[in-house]
């Protein structure tokens, strides 16, 4: 499996995480993980416990990154992209590539636009 490990929120369809698992990368749904309805601050709290870079559609996710960034909190990176803005399979392809050639250090604190 590759380094980086993945959370997809509430809003990223559920068929990312499997198609990522299919492809050897280490990740997990909000779903899966009982967490629907989980408040956002809350799902970056349970993505730490897993120590996996969320996914999301939701701009809120960027605007926590940035403010725990300026509290000098640490947080495991956030890779976000408008919802329908890539087909699902070009979507899994490119996170794919993110968890192959990133590790988890060098996604702390960073936020990426797919």
């Amino acid at each position: 499996m590759a380094g980086l490990r993945i959370y997809t929120d509430e809003n990223v369809d559920i068929r990312v995480a499997d198609g990522l698992r299919r492809r050897g990368i280490n990740a997990r749904s909000a779903n899966e993980e009982g967490k629907l309805g989980l408040p956002d601050e809350a799902q970056f709290v349970h993505a730490a416990l897993l120590k996996a870079v969320i996914f999301t559609h939701d701009h809120r996710f960027i605007e926590i990154a940035i403010e725990k960034s300026r509290r000098g909190e640490e947080h495991y990176g956030v890779i976000f992209v408008e919802m329908h803005r890539l087909r699902l399979g070009e979507c899994i392809r490119r996170l794919a590539l993110y968890a192959e050639v990133l590790s988890i250090g060098e996604m702390m604190n960073r936020i990426e636009f797919l």
